[in-house]
């Protein structure tokens, strides 16, 4: 050892060593960085990169031994054999070249520890076969313990620098690798130059052809600048490789960022990486979650992937947020590489969303999404459930139909919000009534049914009375529209013994509730039935009346009173049903009117009465009866001009008849309409004047052209003095308003006598024409000069 301190310091110039000192680690690191690119090229890149590496690794070695050899100052002529030094450079290079590329064969076992085992082995061969080109005039003798020494620190340390430098993935390991190459050069150079004697011999003449040592320095020189040019390359390159791998770095963080699922990078159970939404899932910043391991948020998602049998398959756990709070998330799992090392991804999916989502979805499926009652699904399993049970106990089962009296006009007159809030305040108020075994559902629109386990009929009977009072008194909101209800009840097994009759039986006991009034209820009876399928099947074909060819129409002459003249006819409907016959209106209007069937028949009347009236050569006027359904409804004045403008009749020759019922369900409505049609140029009558309400103020509030006597008045207004005295009433009523008047159901000479006496302008019944088919007037619609019905007064 004090041998190779005492040849370093007393032989060797100080500054020419340090020099070979900068050299070497220039090249050390050249070669460390080099073979850093090539481990991360491949195909013809890696060679290339390997051959780059061995140039700048061997030249670099090479550089630092002559370097060091000129340092070297023996005091006796030297030279350098051309030939030996060229292939000390080749062996540097060529060797260097294996054991860069040896050291990344990864099937080879120990691969960086062999490889920069040659790589030592280069260095030894390059130091000897450049001492051998050196010629000196003496004599060189060896000490074979240090040239032994000398090789085994040039091995051992170049093996040790390849595994640290390959085996590790941070600038640490590519420190600590330049250094121990550096180490394994200078260590052998200064150990085998230890290893030197020199005996001179002035015998001993140096060849001509020798290299003198200033061509040497050039070619060092050549060589040193050939390493400061590799290294400036790498530098760039991999100045250009940081930036590079920040950049994508940053991409791949805002793109992981950008994701909305959370997303985490693990190498085994640590946290390598993680996105802003796990971080926010979390509660803890994303830089801070780095070596943080996984099983804190997830204590089972390691064995649940590892018992997901293969990548991309969904798994759900809990992320444990804090001790007492935990998130449900899926997690999906994949391998990746990652730093050139096996890692694993694993998306982390917030799983609340969806589950609120679910529960929305579960809910709604049996729940009626306005007011949260049952729906029809869900009580018809309770239903079959409770009636199960009652089998097994003996108990009865009551069933409640309900739906809310003239529910369609509250939301004609206030809206279908108004309607909304009026239903959601009606099952919160009933609701409230109800016990624990007790279930209400909304059936639909605004039927409601109440499922009742009960020992007796009367417990139904008495909520059908809480449930009619707490609707009567006004629990409901104040300020909104006035609310009632009919309800039907029916008893299992007393009525039925199966769902479909129950339900069937209550529905047809609430009708009967309706029928008799409502605001009501009524139990189911036998008898009830028959009535309303009888009563539901006649509204069927009333529906298919029309289209079936059973509805006609009949007219009935208006004749002046005075002359006998017919001015006109009031149409009427006749129903010959194909299998009953005859149907009398005083059974199918009010179900038309029920059931809403009235507006497509009404519009029929009233388009084929038209039609005939403007067929006729003598323009008599035509009355048509309007249902108060037909003129409440919306666009029906649009309706009646469309009609007169399609049938070409003129507007004064028809006539609209309207009763007085008509007007006090929606007063306001019913003035708008009328007040639409009299600007369209027709003529409105009040029709059965004095058996409806307020009829005076109807008469000033409405724009009425003639008022109709109902024929119960005129019937034997001969013989009764109260009637002639109404009579006399309205007659004269008429005279001061200016409306003329027509007296209906005109039976006898002797009644039509009176009339003509208090002189009533006109007249109709079965005395001047009973209803009949327009044929059998054609005289009077086809001719202008007919003859009065005078005749039949005489």
């Amino acid at each position: 050892m004090l041998k190779v301190v005492g040849c370093f310091v007393e032989a060797h110039d100080l500054w020419l060593v340090s020099l070979a000192a900068v050299i070497c680690t220039l090249a050390a690191i050249t070669c460390v960085e080099l073979l850093r690119h090539a481990s991360k090229a491949r195909g013809r890149l890696h060679a290339t990169w390997l051959c780059v590496a061995a140039v700048a690794g061997g030249s670099g070695i090479w550089a630092t031994h002559f370097v060091a050899m000129l340092a070297f100052e023996p005091s006796v002529p030297n030279g350098y054999d051309l030939g030996l030094t060229a292939l000390s450079l080749l062996y540097a290079v060529l060797l260097t070249g294996a054991g860069l590329t040896l050291a990344q064969v990864r099937p080879v076992p120990f691969a960086p520890l062999l490889g920069g085992g040659v790589l030592g082995g280069g260095i030894a061969a390059m130091h000897y076969t450049g001492m051998a080109a050196y010629e000196i005039a003496g004599h060189i003798r060896w000490d074979p313990i240090l040239v032994t020494a000398s090789l085994v620190l040039a091995t051992s340390l170049g093996g040790a620098a390849l595994q640290v430098t390959l085996s590790g993935s941070g600038a640490r390991a590519h420190i600590i690798g330049a250094l121990l190459l550096l180490l394994a050069i200078v260590s052998h150079h200064f150990t085998a130059m230890g290893s030197v004697t020199i005996v001179p011999d002035p015998s001993i003449l140096i060849s001509e052809a020798a290299l003198p040592s200033r061509w040497l320095a050039a070619g060092v020189a050549l060589a040193s600048l050939t390493i400061l040019f590799l290294a400036c390359a790498v530098l760039a390159l991999d100045i250009r490789d940081r930036r590079h791998a920040a950049l994508e770095r940053e991409r791949l963080q805002s793109l992981a960022n950008a994701a909305v699922e959370g997303l985490v990078v693990c190498r085994g159970d640590t946290i390598v990486n993680a996105n802003e939404s796990f971080a926010r899932l979390v509660g803890i910043g994303a830089a801070d979650l780095a070596g943080t391991a996984l099983s804190r948020f997830m204590p089972d998602a390691a064995a649940r992937l590892a018992t997901a049998g293969q990548p991309d398959q969904a798994v759900e756990t809990e992320l444990r947020v804090s001790d007492v709070n935990a998130i449900p998330v899926e997690l999906i799992m994949r391998p990746i590489a990652y730093g050139n090392r096996p890692h694993f991804a694993v998306a982390v999916r917030d799983l609340r969303a969806r589950r609120k989502a679910e529960g929305q979805i579960q809910f709604l499926a049996h729940h009626d999404p306005l007011t949260g009652l049952a729906n029809r699904t869900s009580f018809n399993q309770r239903l079959d459930q409770e009636l199960k049970r009652a089998d097994a106990t003996g108990r009865k089962l009551a069933v409640l139909c309900l739906d809310l009296d003239r529910f369609k006009e509250v939301n004609d007159l206030f809206g279908h919000a108004a309607g909304d809030t009026l239903l959601v305040n009606v099952a919160r108020a009933i609701t409230a009534l109800l016990d624990e075994p007790q279930l209400m559902a909304r059936l639909g629109g605004d039927e409601f049914a109440i499922l009742i386990p009960c020992e007796h009929a009367m417990a139904a009977g008495r909520l059908a009375e809480q449930i009619l009072e707490a609707l009567r008194t006004g629990s409901m909101d104040a300020a909104g529209p006035a609310v009632a209800t009919s309800v039907g009840i029916a008893l299992y097994p007393d009525d039925a013994d199966d769902r479909a009759l129950l339900l069937s039986y209550a529905d047809t006991a609430l009708y009967k509730a309706k029928s008799e009034g409502r605001g009501t209820y009524r139990f189911f009876e036998a008898k009830l039935g028959t009535q309303v399928r009888e009563r539901r099947i006649l509204e069927h074909d009333l529906r298919h009346a029309i289209a079936r060819g059973e509805m006609h129409l009949v007219y009935q002459p208006q004749t002046d009173v005075q002359s006998g003249a017919i001015f006109g006819f009031e149409v009427l409907l006749r129903w010959q049903h194909s299998e009953r016959g005859p149907i009398s209106p005083a059974l199918f209007i009010p179900i038309a009117e029920e059931s809403g069937a009235i507006l497509q028949i009404g519009e029929w009347v009233l388009r084929a009465a038209c039609r005939e009236a403007a067929s006729w050569p003598n323009p008599l006027s035509v009355a048509v009866n309007v249902s108060a359904v037909q003129l409440l409804a919306p666009h029906f004045a649009q309706m009646v001009h469309e009609v007169l403008f399609q049938t070409e009749l003129r507007p004064e020759r028809l006539e609209i008849e309207i009763t007085e019922t008509a007007l006090i369900r929606d007063p306001s409505r019913a003035q708008s309409t009328l007040r639409q049609l009299k600007a369209l140029g027709l003529r409105i009558a009040m029709d059965d004047f004095g058996t409806g309400y307020s009829s005076l103020s109807n008469l000033r509030a409405y724009p009425f052209d003639k008022i109709k006597i109902d024929g119960s008045f005129i019937r034997a207004v001969d013989e009764n003095e109260q009637t002639q005295a109404i009579v006399r009433s309205v007659l004269g009523l008429g005279r001061g308003l200016g409306l003329p008047v027509l007296a209906e159901g005109v039976e006898t000479a002797e009644e039509l006598r009176f009339l003509i006496e208090e002189n009533c302008q006109s007249a109709q019944g079965y005395l001047m024409g009973r209803p009949a088919a327009i044929e059998q007037f054609a005289e009077h619609t086809h001719n202008t000069t007919v003859p009065a019905l005078t005749d039949k007064v005489a």
